[in-house]
């Protein structure tokens, strides 16, 4: 795959301090690197790049929302992704991107594509369990939560005359025995 010239920072000609860089991210995004994982996206990232004698720093900041599907009820839901983190740019030898925090670019480089880094950015900010708020707090009513919870196996540990069964019994032995 061949980055996208439109998250291409030309360096080289911007003057010591801060510059400011804004990026409108859509699903279009995500379709050019066959990310697939989001149904659509909406998210503003800011980029802001300081300048220095020797290295350039780096603040990526991100505010919007991801429409994905629930993980449990597979409901289309809005998640924020509200995320930053900061990087700072050296120049070397040779490109080196192994440490998270700082990132190696040889010395004839001149500009600084940032499309892994949004993407990275947007992507980090989603969890990995994908809930949809309503069944956290019980608002959502569902066909699929029904039958989960039909499903569901019953906790009962107690028989109808109110004593517990053997079998429990025989497990808090165990515990018991150290």
């Amino acid at each position: 795959m061949k980055p996208n010239k439109d998250f291409d920072i030309e360096f080289v000609g911007l003057k010591l301090g801060l510059h400011d860089f804004e990026y409108n991210i859509e699903n279009t995004f995500f379709q050019n690197i066959d990310f697939i994982d989001f149904n659509d996206i909406n998210a503003v990232v800011k980029v802001k790049l300081v300048k220095k004698t020797t290295l350039l720093e780096l603040n990526l900041e991100s505010k919007g929302t991801v429409d994905i599907n629930c993980d449990i009820t597979n409901e289309l839901f809005k998640q924020s992704v509200n995320n930053s983190f900061d990087i700072v740019v050296k120049f070397g030898q040779e490109f080196n991107n192994e440490n998270e925090e700082v990132l190696i670019l040889p010395h004839k480089v001149h500009k600084l594509n940032v499309e892994q880094l949004i993407y990275e950015l947007i992507t980090l900010s989603i969890p990995q369990k994908r809930i949809h708020p309503g069944v956290l707090d019980g608002t959502l009513k569902s066909d699929i939560l029904d039958k989960l919870n039909e499903l569901s196996p019953k906790v009962n540990i107690s028989t109808d005359k109110g004593e517990i069964d053997p079998r429990w019994e025989k497990l808090k032995e165990i515990v018991t025995d150290k």
